[in-house]
């Protein structure tokens, strides 16, 4: 399984069945505002549709296609990050993510998306990774900014959300554009079931 103790306070953990009520909980906690920004939320209606985005990504995970991790401070489940659409034929992936209002402002989703980068570049060993988000997602659009990805353009009505296209903008970042922080990868714990 995948762990990444990113410091004292903070640390990744992948999503197991056992997480599904809490996981589902927090959802539900933050519905209105995650809505408004992700497309999945209305297909997120009970603990069962909890567990089975767990078991797929579960299985993205055996299958080296990505993975969802909750992201957990001070041991309390406050958002989840992931590394989606691993293609290893052009060493490159997504991160995806989404925080806990209650936390926002901490440096929190920073941390954790330094941390997945640098377990992408340095274990993984991935050429490219891109974040995607909406233009009007001040908040989530300072992450990718804040740790160097470069705007790379818009991808026009590129998303349905719920009634109607989305625009995105495409943030790249590059292996060699990125210093890896080489304290933070002793952290990582990962076992794969192969």
């Amino acid at each position: 399984m995948f762990h990444y103790k990113v410091n004292g306070e903070l640390e990744l953990r992948l999503f197991e069945l056992r997480h599904a009520e809490i996981l589902f909980a927090l959802v539900e906690q933050n519905r209105d505002r995650l809505r408004a920004w992700l497309s999945w939320v209305d297909d997120s209606q009970s603990s069962q549709d909890t567990e089975k985005f767990i078991i797929n990504s579960l299985q993205e995970f055996t299958s080296e296609r990505g993975f969802a991790a909750g992201i957990w401070f001070h041991n309390q489940l406050v958002g989840s990050i992931g590394l989606h659409d691993i293609s290893w034929s052009d060493r490159k992936a997504t991160i995806g993510y989404w925080l806990s209002e209650t936390v926002e402002g901490k440096g929190i989703m920073t941390n954790a998306c330094r941390a997945i980068i640098n377990y992408a570049f340095q274990e993984l060993k991935l050429h490219r990774m891109t974040i995607r988000v909406q233009p009007e997602n001040h908040r989530s659009r300072a992450i990718p900014e804040r740790l160097g990805f470069q705007k790379e353009g818009i991808l026009r009505q590129d998303n349905w959300m719920y009634d109607r296209y989305i625009d995105l903008i495409v943030y790249g970042l590059l292996a060699d554009e990125w210093q890896c922080d080489r304290a933070g990868s002793l952290g990582i714990v990962v076992e794969t079931a192969r």
